[in-house]
């Protein structure tokens, strides 16, 4: 260990003060608490929802959270684009600094994937402005809301986007317009008075 951080003494005793946290003889460390410690999860529960998802695998068996790991097994993990492959190289229970942290593990795993491959949808060229409502559309189908829209969808008189057409009045048999026959309509939010049938306003 301290050949490895000679060149770093804050590295080295980040790793020693690690160590002196962990296992003691005859102790273990859960698989979700190591990954979670050498910062391979953001956070323990992921961790645990990883191994039970079985997206962890010890030795090539997919394991529970409460999995005992030991200093030379092969851990392979899927998190979120990646597959992280590393071997245990020191048991930690607390979770350490990333220059610590890859003191504790021989890494394995294949190069990232380029960041083209991994860009996430909906993205907007800079200087490209507000997107239209046909590029939220868009954008909406491509997370894979299936271009659904917003809260009203689906309201009498709905148009695009569940949003309700404005300045404009219902009359019954589901016509509309301003001040239809003996009927109040509605304009720009305003209720007037339309004609009655016999041709004369109401007072």
């Amino acid at each position: 260990m301290a050949s490895e951080s000679a060149e770093d003494p804050r590295t080295a005793a980040a790793v020693a003060a690690a160590e002196a946290a962990g296992p003691g003889a005859g102790e273990s460390v859960r698989i979700d608490s190591w990954i979670w410690s050498v910062r391979l999860v953001k956070t323990r529960s992921l961790g645990a929802a990883a191994c039970r998802g079985g997206h962890v695998r010890v030795n090539g068996e997919r394991v529970k959270p409460s999995h005992s790991v030991r200093v030379g097994d092969e851990v392979r993990l899927r998190a979120e684009t990646r597959e992280r492959i590393v071997v245990v190289k020191r048991l930690i229970r607390k979770r350490v600094g990333a220059p610590v942290a890859v003191q504790c593990y021989i890494d394995n795993s294949p190069p990232p994937p380029p960041r083209e491959a991994v860009a996430p949808a909906g993205v907007r060229d800079r200087g490209a402005g507000r997107p239209t409502k046909r590029d939220r559309r868009e954008m909406e189908r491509l997370r894979g809301l299936g271009g659904l829209g917003g809260f009203g969808a689906g309201e009498p008189g709905a148009g695009p986007g569940g949003r309700r057409a404005a300045g404009r009045g219902t009359a019954p048999g589901g016509t509309g317009g301003r001040g239809g026959s003996g009927t109040r309509g509605t304009k720009g939010g305003r209720t007037s008075r339309g004609r009655d049938s016999g041709g004369t306003n109401r007072p």
